[in-house]
Order: C-alpha cells, then sequence, then structure tokens
C-alpha cells in the first residue's frame, strides 16, 4: 500500500494512462463507465443524506449543500462533480489524467455546471492550502501509488468540521471473482487491466490508514449488485466487494 521504489507522490503512471485511453467515454451510460452510471444515484444520495444530516439540512431541499466547498478528487469526466455542483455546493474537480479533466470541463459547459476543474493531484492540492467542506475520494484509493501520502493529503484538505468520504473495493475472494473475473473478462463492463486486486484495501486497513492521520470512519456500508435486477443496492451488512464510508476528525 506504498508507493514502489523510484515512485514519487499518489499517481500511478499506467492508471492514468488507462483511464486517459478512454476519457471520451466517461458521460456514454451504456459505455466501459456503465458501473459507474449505475452507482451514481447511491453515491449522491449517501454523501447528501450524511452531510445533511450532520449539518441539519433538508436532504429533499433544492440545493442541500448551497455554501459548502466540495472537492472531488479523481473526478474522472465529472460524475459526481456535476449532481453535487446542482446541489449548491463550490465544486472542484481534481484528476491526475489531463484528457479527463477536458472531458469532464467540456461536459460541464455544454450542460451549463460550474465545477473548477483542475489537472493536479490531491498532494499538489494540500501543499497550496486549500481547504474543503466535503471531500470525495470515491473509487480512487485503490488506483494511487501510495496509500499513505494520499490519506494524508486528505487529511489536510479537510477543513475543520468537514467530512471525508471514500469509496473503494474490499480485497476478498469474492470481489477477486465479481469485480476482476466478473466485471472485467465475463461482462465486460470494465477493460482489462482496470483493477489490481492487490490494490483494494479490507475495511480495517482503510480504518487505520485514516485513522494515522487524525481521522475516524463513522459509517460503512455496502454496495451490491443483483444481475436480475441489473441494480446496486446499499447493504449494511455486506462489505465483501465494493463499499462507501465517511470520516471525520477523531
Amino acid at each position: 500500500m506504498t508507493a514502489t521504489a523510484g515512485t514519487a507522490g499518489t499517481v500511478d503512471p499506467e492508471d492514468i494512462a488507462r483511464f486517459s485511453a478512454i476519457a471520451a467515454e466517461w458521460w456514454d451510460p451504456t459505455g466501459k463507465f456503465r458501473p459507474l452510471h449505475r452507482l451514481n444515484p447511491l453515491r449522491l444520495t449517501y454523501i447528501r443524506d450524511t452531510v445533511c444530516a450532520r449539518l441539519g439540512r433538508d436532504p429533499l431541499a433544492p440545493e442541500p449543500l448551497k455554501g459548502l466547498r466540495v472537492v472531488d478528487i479523481g473526478c474522472g469526466g465529472g460524475l459526481l462533480s456535476e449532481p453535487v455542483a446542482r446541489m449548491g455546493a463550490t465544486v472542484v474537480g481534481v484528476d491526475a489524467a489531463e484528457k479527463n479533466v477536458k472531458t469532464a470541463a467540456a461536459h460541464a459547459a455544454e450542460t451549463g455546471t460550474p465545477v473548477d476543474y483542475r489537472a493536479t493531484t490531491a498532494e499538489a492540492l494540500a501543499a497550496s492550502g486549500e481547504r474543503f467542506d466535503v471531500i470525495l475520494a470515491m473509487e480512487v484509493i485503490e488506483h494511487v501509488a501510495d496509500v499513505d501520502l494520499f490519506v494524508k493529503s486528505l487529511s489536510e484538505l479537510l477543513a475543520p468540521g468537514g467530512v471525508l468520504f471514500l469509496a473503494t473495493l474490499n480485497r476478498t475472494p469474492k470481489s477477486f471473482a465479481l469485480a476482476i473475473v466478473g466485471a472485467e473478462y465475463i461482462l465486460r463492463w470494465l477493460p482489462r487491466g482496470t483493477h489490481n486486486w492487490r490494490q483494494f484495501l479490507r475495511p480495517s486497513e482503510l480504518a487505520a490508514a485514516v485513522r494515522a492521520h487524525g481521522l475516524a470512519i463513522k459509517d460503512l456500508t455496502g454496495l451490491t449488485y443483483s444481475p436480475l435486477s441489473d441494480e446496486f443496492k446499499l447493504n449494511a451488512r455486506d462489505l465483501d466487494v465494493n463499499y462507501m464510508a465517511w470520516a471525520e476528525r477523531a
């Protein structure tokens, strides 16, 4: 879970190249990012409802996140950044792949959604002294070269009273069967090699990683997929494959 010899920072060049090659497909709901399109409503609801519960806001208000500063780390094509901005938040979308950022910015311009997209990294953003009320690091920690540096950067970016959201994959035999063999080789939802099973994090490892930088996980919930209904659902009892968490300062 740390950088290999000769690696500087959190960027994994092979992963950046892999996602850059398919950047134009981010907004195709039937393309290579179809699973994220299917997951998006659940992710957005989890984020919105958690933030509103902590801050005493109405999650059904027209702009429930109004006045909050949000950063979407590893924003890709902006699948989360745009709807969060439409909830009223001031959103910065960050991705190390410049092609992703250009795709995201072009789509935001088409839809008239105000998002500040930047081709940079979490550690560079933290070094600049920026702070955010909400940090989204969804489906990205399993792709970074140095987990400890990545989490350290997230903790530095978190404003007092802020909340950090994380989503990743558990390192289990079930996740290998479903997320690697099933999603990449059988269903072909994702290009082969998108994920490295060895980089998946068990919930205990994720908790230890954030605890090392003064944060504490307050909730864990699983995301399960039903092939019969072709739907993802939240399931707090099943963290075997995909799961989400939120953390705050301990």
